[in-house]
């Protein structure tokens, strides 16, 4: 008998977290979210393609890297970046490539870039928001 069959997770398949939809932010603190009638731990992406889990904790992770679902989007005008509770500014490597994508990065607090978003979302804009999860 294997490992997973004795621990009762044989055929469980963990998929990364992704809502396929544009809905709003209800909430956000205690590290995590709610949205579209669900809840998830950690920070996440809101992009016009759907949410997802993001792999950003903290603002030193925002890079490159971890903006690579962003940079991939079509249709994104500005996209809002939750730096935690402070405002931390954007790595200008990440800057340059948002712009010659000609998308606008706004960074700010988590909790204005995501009340924001809902405004610019409700308005039919195309926004996008990276929002890092704060206690």
């Amino acid at each position: 008998m294997s490992e997973a069959q004795k621990s009762g997770t044989a055929g469980l398949v963990i998929q990364p977290a992704h809502f396929p939809g544009r809905a709003p932010v209800d909430t956000y603190g205690n590290g995590g979210f709610r949205f579209a009638d669900m809840s998830h731990k950690g920070s996440i992406l809101c992009l016009p393609s759907g949410i997802y889990g993001w792999v950003a904790k903290t603002p030193n992770d925002i890079s490159l890297s971890t903006f690579k679902r962003v940079l991939s989007e079509t249709d994104l005008e500005i996209v809002l970046v939750g730096t935690g509770a402070d405002l931390i500014p954007l790595p200008k490597s990440l800057r340059d490539a948002l712009q010659k994508k000609g998308i606008r990065a706004d960074p700010m607090s988590t909790g204005a870039a995501a009340r924001t978003f809902n405004v610019l979302l409700a308005e039919g804009r195309a926004v996008g928001a990276a929002l890092l999860a704060v206690d």
